[in-house]
């Protein structure tokens, strides 16, 4: 019996012995997370129940260890209020309130949304706006807040304006004291009626 025991302790010492001189793979490098091609993707913000976005890209890649899911070569986004019936549940129509252009964003663990460079559209206002940013400033969409970027021009009916460090929310109300520039007529005959401009 001592024989057999001793040979089952050399046996597992040598199998011990050869796993602890095999080389092992460095993990400093190693992927983690999702890779897809083609996608559809569909946002349901925690901190803006109200609001859905939706965006098709050509790649999108998600790092569950950073938190971010990273979208490359956008199709388009979308920005969609969910309508609620008299009782106050989502009836599941949606209405378009924004458009996003973009080339690349990241969506963080707080679906905030970061990009370098952007257009957004607001469809009520009829406001294109230009965001530019960049690695280390970039453009920010906050959930349930607004948007800011160290640069946008605004253009919109009886308003074409330059800002430097705008905070805006999406209705067009400005949120801090930005340093701004006229860059156009602000008594133009514009308006805004039902998404698209008219002259008056």
């Amino acid at each position: 019996m001592q024989k057999v025991g001793l040979t089952f302790l050399l046996a597992l010492l040598a199998f011990a012995l050869i796993f602890a001189v095999l080389p092992t793979q460095d993990q400093t490098n190693a992927e983690t997370g999702a890779h897809l091609q083609d996608v559809q993707l569909t946002l349901y913000p925690m901190r803006d129940p109200d609001a859905v976005w939706r965006f098709s890209a050509a790649r999108v890649n998600n790092d569950p260890i950073a938190g971010v899911t990273t979208l490359t070569d956008l199709g388009g986004g979308q920005r969609l209020l969910r309508h609620k019936t008299p009782q106050g549940q989502y009836s599941g129509q949606e209405e378009l309130d924004a458009t996003l252009s973009t080339q690349t964003l990241r969506i963080d663990n707080q679906d905030d949304i970061l990009t370098e460079q952007a257009r957004m559209t607001l469809v009520k206002s009829c406001a294109d706006i230009d965001m530019i940013g960049d690695a280390g400033n970039p453009v920010k969409i906050q959930q349930g807040v607004g948007f800011s970027a160290p640069r946008t021009v605004l253009d919109a009916p009886g308003m074409n304006v330059k800002f430097e460090n705008l905070q805006m929310d999406f209705e067009t109300t400005i949120l801090n004291q930005p340093r701004m520039t006229i860059l156009g007529d602000l008594d133009s005959k514009e308006r805004c009626v039902n998404g698209r401009r008219v002259k008056s």
